[in-house]
């Protein structure tokens, strides 16, 4: 591919040093890229949780061990193992595992309920699963309807000594977060791990076409489809994301470890890719956060850490800004904020500048994109609203319901080409066909515009676009506005039916000042609002509904209500 800027005019931004392309054929596999990351980083600490350091030996170790155990079961190369567990050290020793062995990871939300966990289990076919205990309730109740055989059970305290005793007695009898469950031919994972160890490991010969990740979208228009990940796509997307961030670590010292804060779960390909593997290609500390809703334990565990990367979705860096204990941790040494999942609100982003002087760099991309598709520079001195350019070796293009490129300067689908897109999905071939471009280019579903600088704008979800007598209201615009009100924590706007207009807006809004009123916000709205875009709604609640990861469920907040 050329690298001319007549082509591809957003390499006028990239930061010096920073290049057109990368080459992802380095490594077979994502097993070879691990196998040197063990080597040259051993003595180093991967990962940081509940004070305890695991070193990069460590995982290496002990995913060896669980890999062994693994193909003692009598697994076939190829074949689908579940991880459900929240961000604990378990989590990266059993991904590792998984690969090692030469099977596919088959990443879930720990939060599913019985019918969705049912559905990923029988979708991907997973034979085996790596489940924390605080869960199992969820497996029993599914169990006898999916194809799962052989179950590994950790509990939180797992690999933390004796002081893992005392968590998990916390965890099950005070906290009570481990609901009765019945699992008897559950084998425990430290038991998995010291049968491993009895077995050796048999090596596959692994190639970067094979699948690596069956990633499953979030299912918000229809029923939840893996995103098939080779081992290609991973490597391609962290050596992106490695190229990217390189400028922003320029400076630093030569002895000091890179640490990351994880708070995203890891399930999510945005943690999967830009903290653990990347992570773990770099030889950077992953300070992992089991539950990021839990602002004051987040902030008393960063105040314990030198942080320089904090990748996070702008529901997080809101609420950690707006917490009376933000003061505690040490900010001044942070080189990135990386916003993505969803869009970043102009407000966040100057609350979190002003508080931590390192500008949210807004990214974007998809689970079936590895995620990482284009970024704004990590040099950046200031928010840009942008969702930034295409990353090395990634090329979008603007395109219509036909896929026919639009004219410069008006909206259209953003289509998205690159080592990182997805082989397609999990046995759908329809599916498939629907969202790839006879010319290889991903439909990612998303409405952008493209600006004089070669910057792309996400204007919103094709689905979430509220028509309003024939006027399009994009919800992002809207809940910006709002967003940036005083008084105003977050907000969601969504379209509801009604029947003047096809459509109306629906505000619904978390209060920061509990004296803000129905008419303040509409009287905001009516000064920075063209007519149509006004709400019709104005809904105040305690909270917004959102996915684990933080991204606000528009879709909860639509169903059934009307205006």
């Amino acid at each position: 591919m050329t690298t001319s800027t007549a082509d591809r005019p957003w390499l006028s931004a990239y930061p010096e040093g920073v290049p057109a392309d990368i080459d992802p054929s380095q490594y077979r596999s994502l097993v070879a890229l691990l196998d040197e990351s063990f080597a040259k980083h051993a003595s180093k600490a991967a990962y940081s949780f509940l004070g305890k350091d695991f070193l990069f030996s460590d995982i290496d170790r002990q995913s060896i061990a669980l890999a062994g155990y693994l193909q003692s079961l009598g697994l076939a190369r190829g074949d689908r193992v579940a991880l459900m567990m929240p961000n604990v050290p378990q989590y990266p020793v059993a991904v590792a595992a998984v690969l090692r062995a030469g099977f596919v990871v088959v990443n879930v939300n720990p939060l599913y309920t019985a019918r969705e966990l049912e559905h990923q289990l029988k979708d991907s076919g997973a034979k085996a699963i790596v489940i924390l205990e605080n869960f199992g309730h969820t497996l029993q109740a599914c169990l006898a309807n999916t194809p799962v055989k052989h179950i590994v059970l950790a509990a939180m305290g797992d690999r933390l000594g004796l002081k893992g005793l005392l968590v998990n007695y916390v965890v099950r009898k005070v906290k009570k977060m481990v609901p009765a469950y019945s699992l008897p031919h559950a084998v425990r994972f430290n038991d998995a791990l010291s049968e491993g160890g009895r077995h050796t490991l048999t090596r596959p010969e692994l190639n970067p076409d094979d699948v690596a990740v069956l990633q499953y979208t979030g299912g918000t228009t229809g029923v939840s489809k893996g995103a098939v990940l080779l081992h290609r796509n991973v490597i391609a997307n962290l050596l992106q994301s490695e190229a990217w961030n390189a400028p922003a670590l320029v400076g630093m010292p030569a002895n000091e470890q890179i640490t990351y804060v994880c708070a995203l779960p890891l399930y999510h390909i945005f943690a999967f890719t830009v903290n653990m593997m990347l992570g773990m290609r770099s030889g950077a500390k992953n300070i992992l956060i089991p539950n990021p809703r839990d602002l004051p334990a987040v902030l008393k565990e960063l105040s314990k850490h030198r942080i320089h990367m904090f990748p996070a979705v702008s529901t997080l860096f809101n609420g950690l800004a707006n917490h009376p204990d933000f003061g505690t941790v040490d900010w001044s040494h942070l080189r990135v904020s990386l916003g993505g999942g969803m869009a970043v609100q102009s407000a966040v982003a100057k609350l979190w500048l002003d508080k931590t002087g390192c500008a949210i760099c807004e990214g974007y991309g998809l689970s079936e994109t590895s995620p990482s598709a284009s970024c704004n520079p990590t040099t950046s001195k200031s928010f840009t609203g942008t969702i930034g350019v295409p990353i090395p070796s990634t090329w979008f293009k603007l395109i219509d319901d036909d896929g026919h490129e639009v004219p410069a300067g008006t909206t259209g689908e953003i289509a998205i080409k690159g080592p990182q897109v997805m082989a397609g999905y999990w046995q759908r071939p329809d599916e498939t066909a629907r969202v790839m471009t006879a010319d290889g280019y991903f439909r990612s579903g998303d409405i952008g515009i493209l600006d004089a600088q070669g910057f792309f704008k996400i204007v919103d979800r094709k689905k979430d676009m509220i028509l309003v007598s024939g006027f399009n209201v994009y919800p992002n615009e809207v809940e910006d506005v709002v967003g940036s009100m005083p008084g105003v924590l977050e907000v969601a706007c969504v379209g509801v039916p009604d029947d003047k207009q096809g459509e109306a807006v629906k505000l619904v809004i978390v209060r920061k000042d509990p004296a803000l009123t129905e008419q303040q916000v509409r009287d905001y709205c009516r000064a920075n609002l063209t007519g149509y875009k006004q709400p019709k709604v104005v809904e105040f609640r305690g909270e917004l509904p959102k996915t684990p990861v933080g991204k606000i469920l528009r879709r909860e907040l639509r169903d059934k209500t009307t205006a």
